[in-house]
């Protein structure tokens, strides 16, 4: 019979040695016969601890060779979620910081309106956001959002969450996005706010995003630097 305090316990003491840099990237663990002994459980409740390592991405398990710990430097972001970033940065544990950089409202870009083939006349709520994690900055965001669906962005939500404010304060549904990942080129602008240890390339995630009517009321463009993040996915394959 598993323990459940037993093996949750030993997830968090293993948990915090992979943080504290006992256990490296690369390294093994020890194996489930030593971790049995070194903390007096079943060899059950060892996998099971060593399970929630695998799904909070701490180890990868290889047969034959046993738990290799994980370079856990990078922060996972999800690719296929639509979550804000104050919901990655709470599941996550981000000692994170938001600067609002922009915030203004105003007629629509000839090549956002082209991209998203809306009327000259559309008015945006445009947004520049650098999100620092662990002192350094390390995403520059931008967030379009039209006016008549979202009349106004108060700095302090910008600084906290725009998808909260939207949902619990307007009360409107986000239902789904249409993402773009792509590696480009750093702009004078990443250079000036961002802090790129030399890197010539960032992370671009694109995304348009919908209400539940379908309604498009936002256009994202969210830069990261290279060694920060994981960019992930769940897949299943499809039998034939």
């Amino acid at each position: 019979m598993i323990d459940l305090n037993k093996f949750n316990d030993i997830y968090l003491q293993l948990e915090a040695a992979i943080l504290e840099k006992k256990y490296l990237p690369g390294e093994l663990l020890p194996s489930e016969n030593e971790l049995s002994k070194q903390f007096q459980a079943s060899r059950e409740t060892i996998r099971k601890a060593l399970a929630l390592l695998l799904e909070n991405g701490y180890i990868q398990k290889q047969q034959g060779k046993g738990s290799i710990v994980l370079d856990v430097n990078r922060f996972v972001f999800p690719v296929a979620g639509l979550t804000s970033f104050k919901e990655l940065q709470e599941s996550q544990k981000m000692p994170s910081q938001t600067i609002v950089t922009k915030n203004q409202t105003g007629p629509i870009s000839k090549p956002l309106m082209e991209r998203l083939h809306l009327p000259k006349e559309t008015q945006v709520i445009s947004l520049e956001r650098v999100r620092k994690i662990q002192g350094e900055a390390v995403i520059l965001d931008y967030d379009f959002l039209l006016a008549d669906v979202i009349s106004d962005i108060p700095n302090e939500v910008a600084e906290d969450s725009i998808y909260d404010y939207i949902e619990n304060d307007l009360g409107l549904t986000i239902s789904y996005a249409q993402k773009e990942i792509t590696v480009e080129p750093v702009t004078k602008q990443d250079k000036e706010l961002l802090d790129l240890n030399g890197d010539s390339h960032v992370v671009v995630v694109r995304s348009d995003v919908y209400m539940q009517d379908t309604t498009l009321f936002q256009y994202t463009e969210s830069r990261h630097r290279m060694d920060k993040f994981r960019f992930v996915e769940f897949a299943r394959r499809k039998q034939v």
